[in-house]
């Protein structure tokens, strides 16, 4: 049986089994972390937690959690959802999106399908082009012209989009997604990526949620805080919806290390200093070198920890060699529009990138990839 590709990233743990080695020896440019998380804080708040909040269940309101994420954006906690990481939040955006027509940028996160495949709704692609002559403006702009609301009737449409872009790492500046909150009946942004970019939270469309209802943005912790184990998001949207998410779901989707570990961080703003100086040196870094590899592979500009890249060839030999080299990077098969073409590779330390970028070379050298 052929295996389908991850969705979030590669299995660490099945390559670390297949190799005969500890899952910490693989060097996973696959899943889009910060490398060198998580913090102090957070281990400190995860020891004290299991003695003091594993025995007796958590908060079902969440209250304290809650208040911690809306002081950082200035909000009233009851605009702020948390939950078990982005994709339970993407599963409640999706059923509210039940009886209108979602509108899916491609390639994309293939999250949001599997989200309105849970509840029946309809989606439809609405391709990019994969150039950055015009920026991403024109991406941007092209989602709203009338042509691709044909048929949909006004505002009978869910926008779904990521800032920055997954996974070309395109950023898409606040003004021009703004438009966007008067065409759809639903506009769904996921964040995720946004806290790690420098400069980044200026283009977040927070703080528009009290004058849009039909505005839900998404953010994950596990990104910046490399937390992803611990499974914790949070949506920002008006009340009455995030009411009605919370009486669908089931009681205690967020446990109470998660808790614990997300009051530890979630104002953390010499940590976000820190991630944002790192992607800052390491981005631009890793660009140039792999530029250099071999003349027909391009890489692709981005802002987000992590850079797409295509080949004129396909990709999967490259990939299944530096498997077994025991790193691992992100296989784009997993966007049926990008193909066995293309590679996701996220931004690392800088020994970590030199490893990769000497193990691409050693690969990519008097193969087909120079031809």
């Amino acid at each position: 049986m052929t295996e389908a590709p991850p969705r979030h990233g590669g299995n660490v743990q099945q390559l670390a089994r297949r190799l005969n080695c500890h899952p910490r020896r693989i060097l996973d440019f696959s899943a889009s972390l910060v490398p060198f998380g998580p913090p102090r804080s957070l281990r400190r708040a995860l020891r004290r937690a299991l003695n003091d909040h594993v025995v007796p269940y958590p908060d079902p309101s969440y209250q304290v959690l809650r208040e911690a994420i809306a002081q950082t954006h200035g909000l009233d906690p009851d605009w702020v959802l948390p939950g078990n990481g982005a994709a339970e939040l993407f599963t409640w955006a999706a059923r509210d999106a039940r009886s209108l027509i979602s509108l899916l940028p491609t390639p994309g996160f293939a999250d949001y399908r599997r989200a309105l495949a849970t509840w029946g709704a309809v989606g439809r692609s609405l391709p990019l082009r994969l150039h950055w002559d015009d920026g991403p403006r024109s991406w941007v702009e092209a989602l709203a012209e009338p042509r691709t609301l044909q048929g949909t009737g006004p505002r009978r449409t869910a926008l779904w989009i990521t800032n920055p872009h997954n996974p070309t790492g395109q950023l898409w500046r606040r003004d021009s997604l703004e438009p966007l909150l008067h065409a759809h009946g639903l506009v769904v942004v996921d964040e995720a990526f946004l806290p790690l970019v420098p400069g980044g939270e200026t283009h977040s469309l927070v703080s528009l949620a009290p004058r849009f209802g039909n505005l839900v943005v998404i953010r994950s912790l596990t990104k910046l805080f490399a937390m992803a184990g611990l499974r914790l998001g949070y949506a920002v949207a008006a009340p009455e919806r995030l009411e009605r998410w919370r009486r669908w779901r089931d009681p205690w989707p967020v446990n109470s290390l998660a808790v614990q570990g997300g009051l530890a961080v979630v104002a953390d703003r010499v940590w976000q200093q820190r991630v944002w100086r790192w992607l800052a040196r390491e981005g631009p870094w890793l660009v140039q070198h792999l530029d250099r590899l071999c003349p027909s592979l391009k890489v692709y500009p981005g802002a987000a920890n992590y850079r797409l890249l295509s080949c004129r060839h396909s990709l999967t030999p490259l990939q299944q060699s530096l498997a077994q080299q025991g790193i691992l990077v992100r296989d784009c098969r997993s966007f049926p529009e990008l193909g066995d073409r293309w590679l996701r590779i996220a931004v690392g330390r800088r020994r970590h990138n030199r490893r990769l970028v000497t193990a691409m070379a050693a690969v990519l050298r008097d193969s087909e990839y120079v031809a």
